[in-house]
């Protein structure tokens, strides 16, 4: 419980062992809207989002990837903020545009665009379309004839090896993501022989849950020197420079947290070069996370529903497991299961007792949330805690997995807790 306990301590904070959410016990929020639930704490993603704005020179600005978290209101936070909004599909555009997004703070990155999802990018007028292959370069500048409107594009890049790292690696190998750097060529002149395209920028994305600073310093750096490179090719500075996301958190006992002093340093820098630089002038820098902003105001909680030993092992059954929280059973991109930092919300100061699996309610072996997690003495009705929950949890998760109804989400803020996602039951959706 080591690390949950430094994650309660640096976000949410403890009462007589029991977990606070915005200063709210979990309990009460658990009595209020019933278990399993999520429920996220704006101040931290406030906090978050300050930490990343004071880690960044005036000149970059800030995207919230909607995939991260698309709740409407979670939307609506950042787009409070000042951030502007990156989606990847129809859908997340529609939420964009739902929570009064303006549409030129909008961009739209992903392999496999549709024509349909093209064409509503191209009629709302969004900032920018990454276009991820020649074949899309060349069908938005067929749809943005057609439409008789002009596609504003950046080139997604995916880069060379200098350029790798993350716990989710999408350069430097064979990827369905952006356009080799090899083509990087044919793509500029396939950009630029459509009369309906706009060049505006590149968009650089190698990988995601980055942890060393340094390897986001070397991915800005190339950036800049791809920019540069387009830039001469063109005779004109470029509009936008997009650096991608993939700023982590530590999820897993020994991750470190990123180093934001470190990463302010060598991105200040970068900047302070590319102002003295001519082919820079008055293009805008972009950074899009989702994850580093909303992943650690997050936590799932459950209720134990039983207790039991199988075999010398203790098994601790909760009424919520993988197909609320994929992540978290280490079915979500995980070759080794490792534990999310969880804790028994109501006893946080009580002495480990042993070790148990926690595991869900669902007719499979994979629904496991912890395995030998250190705990101590478990009752029936104890709420267990996942923390870091904020991000790819329930939106990545197979909701409708064995039927059981969906876990709403809770927002608070102000000492005020509030519903902003309802429970549903596969009754809601019968014909």
């Amino acid at each position: 419980m080591t690390a949950a306990l430094e994650i309660v301590g640096r976000h949410f904070g403890a009462r007589h062992g029991q977990l606070l959410v915005g200063e709210i016990p979990a309990l009460e929020i658990a009595e209020a809207y019933g278990t399993p639930l999520f429920v996220y704490d704006r101040a931290v993603l406030e906090r978050k989002h300050q930490i990343l704005r004071r880690t960044l020179p005036a000149e970059f600005s800030i995207c919230y990837s909607i995939k991260a978290n698309p709740n409407p209101e979670i939307i609506r936070c950042f787009l409070a903020l000042g951030c502007g909004l990156e989606v990847a599909s129809s859908g997340e555009l529609q939420l964009a545009r739902s929570a009064a997004c303006p549409a030129g703070k909008i961009l739209f990155a992903g392999p496999g665009k549709t024509e349909e999802e093209i064409e509503s990018a191209l009629r709302a007028g969004i900032g920018e379309l990454h276009a991820e292959s020649l074949l899309e370069i060349r069908r938005i500048g067929c749809l943005a004839g057609r439409l008789g409107v002009r596609a504003r594009v950046a080139i997604r890049i995916n880069p060379g090896g200098e350029a790798e790292g993350g716990a989710m690696r999408m350069g430097a190998r064979a990827t369905p993501f952006g356009i080799d750097e090899e083509q990087l060529d044919a793509a500029l002149d396939a950009a630029l022989s459509e009369p309906g395209i706009d060049l505006t920028g590149i968009h650089l994305f190698s990988g995601t849950q980055i942890l060393d600073h340094g390897v986001l310093i070397a991915q800005y750096a190339k950036a800049f020197e791809l920019a540069g490179r387009v830039s001469d090719r063109l005779g004109r500075s470029l509009e936008t420079i997009d650096f991608g996301g993939g700023l982590g958190i530590p999820y897993f006992a020994g991750d470190p947290e990123l180093d934001m002093d470190r990463l302010g340093a060598g991105v200040a820098s970068l900047a302070e070069r590319s102002r003295k630089d001519a082919r820079f002038r008055g293009t805008a820098l972009v950074v899009e996370p989702g994850r580093y902003l909303v992943g650690e105001s997050g936590v799932y909680l459950t209720r134990v529903n039983d207790i039991k030993t199988s075999r010398g092992k203790k098994f601790v059954v909760v009424d919520g497991g993988m197909n609320h929280h994929l992540a978290a059973s280490g079915n979500l991109g995980q070759t080794i299961k490792r534990n999310f930092p969880a804790a028994i919300a109501n006893k946080l100061d009580a002495a480990a007792a042993g070790v148990a699996d926690v595991v869900g309610p669902l007719c499979t072996p994979l629904d496991v949330l912890a395995r030998n997690l250190s705990l101590p003495e478990v009752e029936v009705g104890d709420l267990f805690a996942v923390f870091q929950s904020g991000a790819y949890a329930r939106t990545a998760s197979p909701l409708g997995f064995l039927s059981h109804p969906t876990p709403p989400e809770v927002l608070v803020h102000d000492r005020q807790h509030r519903l902003i996602r309802q429970r549903e039951g596969i009754a809601d959706h019968t014909v």
